[in-house]
């Protein structure tokens, strides 16, 4: 356990124990799967009726660390398995009022999802801040193209999408999905900050 944040002035202590998250370790490999997932559901939490603060729902191995009334990953494995859903196999473990919800708004990132897919014929300020934030990635990554900022989706900005989603390993579909949005939102908000620094 790293003890050290809070005297420093922050008001919160990170761990390396399962009991409450994964151990971070930098440089550490991934499996593109495991980053698929995470792409995917990084803005969903849980909740439970009339119940304001967000649930930790904690786990173990279920083999080498006992945790009797946790969540357990080989339990949850074999729970998948048998066709659980994800809200199933948490409700399996903590009750039938457990709810996953999706947050409307994600801080640190430019803007939240819009909602919808950008595509071929989109338009409005949803597009307009896609392409500047387009610009501002090609200035880091020249194979992307940089592309004119009028807030209407067309074939330069479609061209510009599928590169970067080449770029980035995401399916090469010229259209802005829930997983392009944010990945954009990340990559321009690291590019960003890089220019700040230099």
């Amino acid at each position: 356990m790293v003890s050290g944040y809070r005297n420093r002035g922050y008001d919160f202590t990170i761990t390396s124990s399962t009991a409450f998250d994964h151990k971070w370790i930098p440089e550490r490999n991934y499996f593109n799967t495991i980053s698929v997932i995470v792409d995917e559901l990084f803005a969903n939490y849980l909740s439970r009726p009339n119940v304001r603060q967000p649930i930790l729902t904690q786990y173990c191995d279920g083999q080498r660390v006992s945790c009797p009334n946790w969540m357990q990953q080989w339990g949850s494995m074999s729970l998948g398995e048998q066709g659980y859903s994800a809200i199933e196999i948490l409700r399996y473990y903590y009750g039938d009022n457990m709810y996953i919800n999706t947050a409307q708004e994600i801080s640190g990132v430019p803007s939240s999802w819009p909602g919808y897919v950008l595509e071929n014929g989109s338009s409005g300020d949803n597009v307009r801040q896609l392409q500047e934030q387009i610009n501002v990635i090609a200035g880091a990554y020249p194979a992307i193209p940089s592309i004119q900022v009028d807030g209407m989706y067309g074939p330069a900005t479609s061209e510009a999408v599928r590169v970067f989603q080449s770029v980035f390993g995401l399916p090469q579909t010229g259209t802005v999905d829930y997983r392009t949005w944010y990945k954009i939102s990340e990559i321009y908000v690291g590019v960003s900050r890089i220019a700040e620094l230099t």
